[in-house]
C-alpha cells in the first residue's frame, strides 16, 4: 500500500485552514460512478476563492490554475474537506494551495487525500478592475 492510499494518515498542511465541507451526491457522478472532476475542480475554486478574499479584503477572480492533481476517485457519501494555505502574496495576486481530504466509510472511518491545486487569484474593484491589496 502506497502512501496515498494509507489510511488515517492524511492530514493538510500545517497552517492549512479549513474553509469548505461538501458531501457530493448521485447527481455529481460522471460515466464511471465516480464523483465528475468538474464538481471538484468547482468547489476547490471557491475554496480557494473564499481564503483570498479573505485575505485582500474583497472580491477577487481566478486567473490561473496553476497545478491541479487527481490523487484518488472521489465517491458519493465521502465528505469532502477543503483545506487552503496562501503561498504568496503580490501586489495584486493571491496565490492559494489547496489539499481536499475526503473522510470515507463511517463505519470503519479511514481519509485520503483526493485532490491538491494551487491557484492564483486576482484582486478586484467593482469595476472588474485589478486593484491593489492592502495589507
Amino acid at each position: 500500500m502506497n502512501e496515498d492510499h494509507a489510511i488515517n494518515i492524511h492530514k493538510p498542511h500545517p497552517g492549512a485552514e479549513l474553509v469548505l465541507r461538501v458531501v457530493p451526491m448521485p447527481a455529481d457522478v460522471n460515466w464511471n460512478g465516480d464523483i465528475f472532476g468538474g464538481y471538484i475542480m468547482a468547489n476547490v475554486d471557491v475554496a480557494g476563492a473564499i481564503i483570498a478574499m479573505k485575505k485582500a479584503k474583497g472580491k477577487v477572480a481566478t486567473v490561473a490554475v496553476n497545478s491541479f492533481t487527481f490523487k484518488q476517485p472521489v465517491s458519493v457519501g465521502d465528505q469532502l474537506s477543503f483545506y487552503c494555505t496562501i503561498q504568496k502574496v503580490g501586489k495584486t495576486s493571491i496565490t492559494v494551495h489547496v489539499d481536499v481530504i475526503a473522510e470515507r466509510q463511517p463505519e470503519n472511518p479511514i481519509t485520503v487525500r483526493v485532490t491538491d491545486a494551487t491557484l492564483t487569484y486576482v484582486a478586484i474593484d467593482e469595476f472588474g478592475n485589478k486593484r491593489v491589496i492592502q495589507t
